[in-house]
């Protein structure tokens, strides 16, 4: 049997850990061998006899024993007794060894080694050695736990082979009667394994993959990675569910000089639960036509409007409903000052139903066809950016009585910028104009219609700086106050269509914009002064913000007839508030280890806050974090959302403290609270045996009900840690999906079953590793690819 990876295999760590540095030793020839001991004798023929305290050293290899020869002539050095090799973070321990320092050809008898910048070892009865690029080991064994105190004993996990041969030059390893043991049970056993031996892929079976969740069971999967080319790859997962059936998931990949691509299938041919065969269906690719000329295609087709409930995780795109294909030809320009792009697009959607919960798509453009221009001219700005497209209804689409029709566009912009270190003044002039043409009648009969729509606007802003002392710091305090005035022409608009236009978010952002709307079709009318400041406190050594509060306002000098509605939509009566709503933004680091932040909006007609977002976190040391965050929006949700990761019990508390003091030490940094010193060694034992939890939690305050958990707890052992971890995911408001994650992980090794770790980091904010020692994750079962 091959077996692909091998990376996180200890046959593949000891190439590199162990052979590679023998083959970084190209220049050991040249380096002068230095020999020291109790007693030297030596021959007129090149040979030299050390006893006692012997050591060999040839730059970087270092040799100790009670007794070693040496033979000039031939660079070779037979040692016995206590026989020690060191080099480049790599310890043989043996009883016997004949080395030849120019080749490193050779053998070692009794050897056990240890990898010190993973804190893993192991032990062979013989290691021979061909060449720096050939090596085979007998009696072979591996693990990341703490050497046994007697023979009788075996540590919790351990790789053990009969044999290991491995050939650098042929990129290739072969271990004979493998077995992978934990609490002496074997959970792998395999008669022969190959693997690579270098970063070149290789084709072989992956380890298999498991799964289990409240829609398809229990699910195996066994992945088989095919090489089929330098440039191109093939990955086959078959898989077995115990309600759904057999299904395959492919991965293919390829690389050329001027494009490149991946192509992903999901099927079930027979889907016993649904009664239907099913499939996910996923396509990237990128190529360079020409020089510039650059050509994007994306492909993402399932096979029913439940795909996205029934596989959350196999959906693809970044939105489980709206399925986006598109092909783009794009291709810079230039001439003269001007200089730009030109691109073609053909965009499409699929819209995944649910009839509780129905979606308006957005509409396909067949096709869409841009230009983009922008020149300097002195101090002068120019940018013209314009667009035909057509729009045509998706199918599913829930409303079959929106227009669809032809749009052509452009905006001009004209912008005369100031900028000085201490603050900047920004005029601008612009104009907005579209032409529409139609399959049936507009809301006034027409079929074509037209509309221009002038713009100027004037940003401004100063940045005032002074140092300061607050909470017996020295620090520098800044304030910023700005200003943006736009005029907008008003033309009336609710009887064109809006293919794309929809309201903008009322936030720290979109408060600066001079359009109320994103998209093209609506452009609100304007008569307004908007007026903000902002002041922050930062470390003048380091520049990191400490704190910073901010509070902007909009000013309307007449009623906005084009203005955004409160349910987002675009089309609606005038507004006719004098100011806007208040926003208030704060947020600060200056709290040792606690973060706070907060943004409200405040309206001056109800007299109370309409949304706000509140937030802290604490994290008084490693593995040690609290996340709380409270979100509202007035009528429509009010949600709390608790994340966490926090050791249980006083011993793992214990652990946590001494691994922050290491930390501390390490970097000068303070230590966490109530921290102790502790060795690197002592903080790695002291998290043995403990117990972590994690999760997330959001609860809806409006619906009285959990819309989404994560529960589970961590167990670290020293050398293995174990993970079980429960999430569930609503689809709908009396819907949800369940999955358990069983993870096992062998430190320095590899990590077996579901892996949760990714669904912790973006859940929980501030989630560690708990094996983190060396700045890097542990080794984990690779997908084989570049």
């Amino acid at each position: 049997m091959r077996c692909a990876p091998a990376r996180p295999w200890l046959l593949l760590l000891l190439c590199i850990q162990a052979a590679a540095p023998l083959r970084a030793a190209d220049d050991a020839p040249r380096l002068p061998v230095t020999l020291q001991a109790d007693r030297l004798s030596s021959t007129p023929d090149g040979r030299s006899r050390a006893e006692g305290e012997v050591e060999l050293r040839q730059g970087g290899l270092r040799i100790r024993a009670d007794r070693l020869d040496y033979r000039a002539d031939t660079a070779r050095a037979t040692a016995s007794g206590r026989v020690v090799v060191e080099r480049e973070g790599l310890v043989l321990r043996g009883t016997e060894i004949d080395l030849g320092v120019r080749d490193f050809s050779g053998w070692c008898l009794a050897t056990e080694f240890d990898f010190l910048d993973r804190g893993t070892r192991g032990s062979a009865s013989r290691i021979d050695l061909a060449s720096r690029t050939r090596l085979r080991a007998e009696d072979f064994a591996y693990t990341s736990c703490a050497r046994p105190a007697s023979p009788d004993e075996r540590p919790d996990w351990e790789l053990r082979a009969r044999s290991v041969a491995i050939d650098f030059d042929a990129n290739e390893g072969v271990a004979e009667a493998a077995r992978l043991q934990f609490q002496g049970v074997t959970l792998l056993a395999l008669p022969s394994l190959s693997f690579p031996v270098t970063d070149a892929r290789k084709s072989g079976w992956l380890p298999p993959t498991l799964d289990l969740d409240s829609r398809s069971g229990f699910e195996v999967s066994v992945p088989y990675y095919w090489n089929l080319a330098p440039n191109r790859d093939l990955t086959l997962a078959p898989r077995l569910s115990t309600r759904r059936g057999l299904g395959l998931e492919a991965e293919f990949r390829y690389l050329e000089p001027r494009w490149r691509g991946e192509v992903r299938l999901d099927g079930l041919p027979d889907d016993r639960a649904a009664r239907r065969s099913r499939y996910a269906l996923e396509w990237e690719h990128r190529q360079r036509a020409g020089r510039r000329t650059t050509l994007e295609v994306d492909l993402a087709r399932v096979s029913d409007d439940d795909w996205w409930k029934d596989f959350p995780r196999a959906t693809p795109g970044p939105w489980p409903r709206l399925l986006a294909s598109r092909a783009r030809v794009e291709r810079p320009w230039q001439w003269r000052s001007w200089q730009g792009q030109a691109w073609a697009q053909l965009q499409d959607w699929q819209v995944l139903q649910d009839p509780g919960a129905p979606v308006v798509a957005p509409y396909a453009r067949r096709p869409q066809l841009g230009v983009l221009a922008e020149a300097a001219q002195g101090p002068l700005q120019w940018r013209l950016t314009s667009e035909l497209n057509r729009f045509e209804r998706p199918g599913g689409d829930v409303d079959a009585d929106r227009p669809q029709g032809w749009r052509w566009h452009a905006v001009a912009d004209l912008a005369w910028p100031l900028r000085r270190p201490g603050g900047w003044l920004v005029p601008r002039l612009a104009l907005n104009g579209a032409w529409y043409r139609t399959d049936d009648p507009m809301a006034d009969g027409r079929t074509t219609a037209s509309r221009w729509i002038p713009s100027a606007s004037v940003d401004a802003g100063l940045v005032f700086e002074r140092d300061a002392t607050f909470f017996g710091r020295a620090l520098r305090q800044t304030l910023e106050p700005r200003a943006l005035y736009v005029r907008t022409a008003y033309r009336r608009q609710d009887r064109l269509p809006n293919f794309d236009a929809w309201a903008r978010d009322f936030d720290f952002d979109s408060v600066w914009a001079r359009n109320a709307f994103a998209g093209v079709d609506r452009v609100s009318d304007a008569d307004q002064l908007t007026l903000g400041v902002t002041s922050r406190l930062l470390d003048p050594a380091s520049g990191a913000e400490l704190l910073r509060l901010g509070v902007v306002q909009r000013v309307l000098l007449r009623d906005q007839r084009v203005a955004p509605q409160p349910d987002g939509s675009a089309d609606g009566p005038p507004l006719e508030r004098s100011v806007s709503d208040l926003l208030l933004l704060g947020s600060t680091t200056l709290l040792p280890r606690l973060g706070l932040d907060a943004s409200m909006q405040y309206s001056p007609d109800l007299g109370r806050l309409t949304r706000s977002v509140l937030g802290a976190n604490w994290s008084p040391g490693p593995f040690r974090t609290i996340d709380v965050r409270y979100r509202l929006a007035r009528g429509t949700s009010e949600q709390v959302e608790v994340g966490w990761q926090w050791p249980l019990g006083a011993a793992a508390m214990a652990a946590a403290r001494a691994i922050a003091e290491q930390e501390a030490a390490a970097t000068g940094a303070p230590a966490a609270d109530g921290a102790r010193a502790a060795s690197p060694a002592a903080a790695q034992a002291e998290c043995r045996g403990r117990w972590y939890g994690v999760g997330r939690i959001a609860y809806s305050m409006r619906d009285s009900r959990i819309t989404d958990s994560l529960l589970g707890v961590e167990f670290d052992a020293g050398c293995w840690i174990a993970r079980i971890v429960s999430e569930r995911v609503s689809t709908g408001r009396s819907e949800a999906t369940t999955r358990l994650m069983l993870q096992l992980e062998l430190v320095g090794l590899s990590r077996l079953g579901t892996n949760p770790l990714r669904v912790l980091k973006d859940n929980i904010p501030g989630y560690r590793l708990l094996r983190d020692e060396h700045g890097e994750e542990p080794l984990a079962w690779p997908s084989n690819l570049p």
